[in-house]
């Protein structure tokens, strides 16, 4: 075997197929793709106490949906507590061709003394209001606006209910649940005839994670899934101890292939014209927490002056250049990393939140992420990030009106604050120039006015900047944190 290379590794796991019963095959991992097929005999029978495929609750036992429901509408009225609302979260939307679906129901709450809903039923209607074509936040607007009884039309989708958390990774699940169907679209179901011919997921920045719907008692689930979205497998360990070592052992193969991946990312943004300031830092999987209390993976790529957002690796250069999401670092602040704290939906998890001033004000993401080392390397390459841009980009310019005339800021990383006007066929006029040190406070109204004062003889100098403020107010914090790093003075 020629040096360096990994020697393949195989062993018999379970693959949950269509109507959420279990497959013995066998896995085969190589240096860049995992094989899946079909192993000798059934596979083992569930032990006492088993969770079904589908339950009520995220995932308590004993809790199956009769079979007799299955894609059958059904009205659910739902009286909501004072607390805790419908007591459910929701995933999917038109964006994500897919339904409603209902991805967990809390214990104790409204929609859980109903007994009459189950996770993984596709939400038709609320109050009359039609939802089938829905996108994911019209859905969250339509369920906040109920009062205080709540008439849900549902329809429990069996075939799909079980993979709902794939379609996230960009699985394609539509209304239509025919056999025809199911075999003209992508779908994280693996269909026999595909099992027994065997299957291999690429993985090239395949998605792989233990953190899987439904609830893993035993922690012995493993999820992965393609960079593209379009294979996905569901799969059960024998036990904790193999599922770890299948996700290490498959993180460690796809690691391998990251600077390749980096290669292409950059030749691809060469070939675009965006060189400057768009060096590839990092790229990885983040899963981000929605306001609802669902999450969706996006493919993270970090480069010298950008966060870039993607729901599936891009595969051209076109696909480069229209993220789902692009921050600027510059105006990009981390506020938080490590165990979430205060929220008994995401406690477990090892998350970091960044907040973003923008023209139209302040946007704040949550992330979680697989384990404590990829938390302390985003932590760090962002941070790290954050500095960098600033020493890259060294200055910025607004229009903004002091005293009732037009003018320009400019805030420079070593120069400071630079106030100056134009007039036509005229030479630039300083009205004010201060360093950063002299910089005493600053402040803003959140609406358009920006407050900075240097201790001066003029006192606060008030800036309408003519839109949100934040931008610059975060550009300045970049500045000064890059500045005190620089004399060694943060860590």
């Amino acid at each position: 075997m020629a040096a360096g290379r990994r020697a393949p590794r195989s062993g018999l796991l379970e693959l949950r197929g269509p109507g959420g019963q279990w497959l013995r095959v066998l896995l085969t991992l190589a240096e860049d793709v995992l094989g899946v097929s079909p192993a000798d005999g059934p596979g083992p029978a569930a032990g006492p106490g088993e969770a079904p495929a589908a339950q009520l609750n995220g995932g308590e036992p004993g809790s199956a949906v009769p079979e007799a429901l299955a894609n059958i509408r059904r009205t659910v009225r739902v009286v909501k507590q004072d607390v805790g609302g419908l007591g459910i979260s929701i995933k999917g939307g038109r964006e994500n061709k897919m339904p409603i679906l209902i991805s967990k129901i809390f214990k104790g709450l409204a929609a859980d003394q109903t007994e009459a809903l189950y996770v993984g039923d596709a939400i038709l209607s609320v109050n009359g209001t039609d939802l089938s074509e829905a996108t994911h936040d019209e859905a969250v607007q339509a369920l906040k606006k109920t009062g205080k009884e709540v008439v849900l039309e549902v329809k429990y989708m069996k075939e799909i209910s079980p993979y709902f958390k794939n379609s996230s990774a960009g699985a394609t699940v539509s209304w239509d649940t025919s056999p025809a169907a199911l075999q003209k679209r992508s779908s994280p179901l693996l269909p026999s005839r595909e099992l027994q011919e065997g299957r291999t997921v690429p993985l090239k920045m395949c998605y792989v994670s233990r953190k899987c719907l439904p609830a893993d008692p035993e922690h012995r689930y493993l999820e992965v899934c393609s960079a593209d979205g379009r294979v996905a497998l569901f799969l059960r360990a024998k036990d904790e101890a193999t599922a770890q070592s299948w996700l290490s052992a498959i993180q460690a193969n796809a690691g391998a292939l990251l600077p390749r991946v980096k290669e292409e990312l950059r030749a691809q943004l060469a070939g675009a014209g965006m060189v400057a300031g768009r060096d590839v830092k990092h790229v990885g999987w983040l899963t981000e927490q929605l306001p609802s209390a669902s999450t969706r993976n996006l493919l993270a790529i970090l480069t010298e002056k950008e966060l870039l957002l993607y729901g599936s690796l891009p595969q051209s250069r076109d696909a480069l250049g229209k993220p789902v999401h692009s921050y600027p670092l510059i105006a990009t602040r981390l506020v938080h990393s490590g165990p979430a704290k205060g929220s008994a939906l995401y406690e477990a998890e090892l998350s970091f939140a960044l907040r973003t001033g923008t023209r139209l004000g302040v946007q704040t993401h949550l992330f979680s992420l697989e384990s404590p080392r990829d938390l302390a390397l985003w932590t760090r390459l962002l941070v790290d990030g954050t500095h960098g841009a600033a020493e890259l980009v060294q200055e910025v310019s607004a229009a903004c009106t002091w005293k009732g005339q037009d003018c320009t800021l400019s805030i420079h990383i070593d120069k400071g604050f630079t106030i100056s006007t134009t007039e036509p066929g005229l030479s630039k006029t300083i009205l004010l120039q201060q360093p950063f040190e002299k910089l005493q406070m600053s402040s803003d109204d959140g609406t358009k006015m920006l407050y900075l004062d240097f201790g001066g003889p003029e006192g606060e100098i008030q800036l309408d900047l003519h839109s949100c403020p934040k931008t610059i107010v975060f550009i300045i914090h970049s500045f000064l944190s890059a500045k005190v790093t620089r004399l060694g003075l943060l860590a």
